[in-house]
């Protein structure tokens, strides 16, 4: 079955540029990972989801994100928190960055920009660097519109012990 069209999502009129809003549900997606597997969002219904997209695997900005939040993956593994990075590149460009730099998370192939574009992380020719952690009830906690890919993970797991206080 391919992606989600944005026909079939609910969000066709999503503006590429605007984000999906605080309490908002989170927009359902149907994207392969590097082993061709996949995977919606509503599989993950339940749990806590941090949703991130980023421009490009193996970049030097990407990288930085993709290793900080490799490095802190135990201490989201233990909040019980599912991490999904989304770009456009390949399912073959996702799996070399996922080998290469040893990502414990699902990397996610939209070429068709369907998902990015329902979460507003579509900037021109380029994915914008943002992302989302997302409830157990699918709705958007907190969006995340400038990501420092060096700070990222350390200011989500902050966010998230906050919530599960």
């Amino acid at each position: 079955m391919p992606a989600l069209g944005a026909g079939d999502s609910g969000f066709e009129s999503q503006r590429p540029d605007t984000m999906v809003k605080e309490r908002d549900i989170a927009p359902d997606f149907r994207l392969l990972d590097d082993k061709g597997i996949p995977h919606t969002l509503s599989q993950y219904a339940g749990k806590y989801v941090l949703v991130y997209f980023y421009p490009k695997d193996d970049t030097p900005g990407c990288t930085t994100e993709a290793c900080t939040l490799r490095d802190a993956y135990a201490d989201f593994e233990r909040l019980g928190v599912v991490v999904i990075g989304i770009s456009k590149d390949s399912t073959d460009s996702h799996k070399k960055f996922a080998e290469k730099y040893n990502l414990p998370f699902i990397l996610l192939s939209d070429p068709e920009r369907i998902a990015i574009t329902a979460y507003g992380a579509r900037g021109g020719v380029a994915t914008r660097r943002i992302s989302y952690l997302i409830g157990p009830d699918g709705k958007v906690i907190k969006a995340y519109p400038k990501v420092d890919p060096a700070a990222h993970a350390g200011e989500i797991l902050a966010d998230l012990l906050s919530i599960l206080k």
